[in-house]
């Protein structure tokens, strides 16, 4: 039998190929904005400043991670996998503090308002104590690729903030967990934006 040699219908890929595929050369994890809103029943003293502050101040943050979970369904020794519901995962942010504390205040004046530090009354209407957020992932000229918008977010968890004299080289950072309802993916505005809206 005669030796047959195997041939690859496919094209070589080249480095070239790859850069002409790597649109914009690529998103830059530390290209984002994020706005926060707060409910207006919490009454966040100089809010316009305490939001613009965050669009700086807000360090680090995530594009949101879900999962559809499967259901498993046993038919004679095999399984059969069907989609279940979607979960959301809790969106942590890291914020920079600065000396006014003014985006630790009004989130701490947020929780306050869910749930009162000195008898744990607070606010029972969810409508009245969660608002919306937003993450833009930008390009290298400010422009929008995506905007992914947070629906109904809380608070749950402020960082401790950890005090010593033996730290003299670093700026005081802490985090914020906040549930989430569903986010909605929004196409950005940039020129090389793609993909599609979705909600």
């Amino acid at each position: 039998m005669a030796n047959r040699q195997q041939v690859n219908t496919l094209p070589l890929r080249t480095i070239s190929d790859f850069k002409s595929k790597l649109k914009g050369g690529g998103a830059r994890p530390n290209l984002f904005e994020v706005e926060l809103t707060f409910p207006s029943i919490v009454g966040v003293q100089d809010e316009n400043e305490v939001l613009d502050n965050a669009r700086f101040l807000v360090k680090a943050a995530n594009l949101p991670a879900s999962t559809i979970a499967p259901i498993d369904i046993p038919f004679r020794g095999r399984i059969l996998k069907i989609a279940g519901d979607r979960t959301f995962e809790t969106w942590t942010i890291t914020v920079i503090n600065d000396t006014s504390f003014s985006i630790r205040s009004a989130f701490e004046k947020w929780m306050n308002t869910i749930n009162k530090l000195d008898n744990a009354t607070g606010e029972t209407d969810p409508a009245l104590y969660q608002v919306d957020a937003k993450v833009n992932q930008l390009n290298r000229d400010g422009g929008t690729l995506r905007r992914y918008i947070f629906k109904d977010v809380f608070p749950t968890n402020i960082s401790a903030i950890d005090l010593s004299y033996e730290t003299t080289d670093t700026i005081q950072e802490f985090t914020v967990e906040m549930q989430v309802h569903y986010y909605e993916a929004i196409k950005g505005n940039a020129p090389e934006s793609g993909g599609e809206s979705i909600s």
